[in-house]
């Protein structure tokens, strides 16, 4: 398999028996309910604070996710450059299995990004 971990991510993940947490697909929607930003690189800071909050509320870090899923609309080059480059130092290191997929749409149409996580809670 081609080295993914140029790429800031593993081809395989492999997790300690443990309980699993799956994150619903995490979007630009802030907390307070603030308007979405309608950039990518303007989006990608909101979606990686509802990450942490999603990691923090379970008990977890970067280093117990197994998998990530990231949906982008647009997806091109330059898209997966400025998606990755914000995952990377969101993950610190830490390379799960990463999936890229591009799609036609997300869940309202001022969405660019969303991004799902499998994480191990408790190991």
């Amino acid at each position: 398999m081609p080295d993914a971990g140029k790429a800031g991510y593993s081809q395989i993940s492999v997790v300690d028996a443990s309980r699993l947490a799956f994150v619903s697909g995490q979007v630009a929607w802030r907390a307070d309910g603030g308007a979405v930003p309608d950039t990518l690189a303007g989006q990608m800071p909101v979606v990686i604070d509802n990450l942490q909050s999603a990691l923090a509320a379970i008990g977890a870090d970067t280093c117990d996710i197994a998998q990530m899923r990231v949906y982008m609309v647009d997806l091109t080059p330059d898209s997966v450059d400025v998606a990755m480059t914000m995952i990377a130092t969101f993950l610190g290191g830490v390379q799960p299995s990463l999936t890229g997929v591009g799609v036609a749409a997300l869940a309202s149409p001022e969405l660019l990004v969303e991004i799902e996580m499998v994480v191990r809670i408790g190991a």
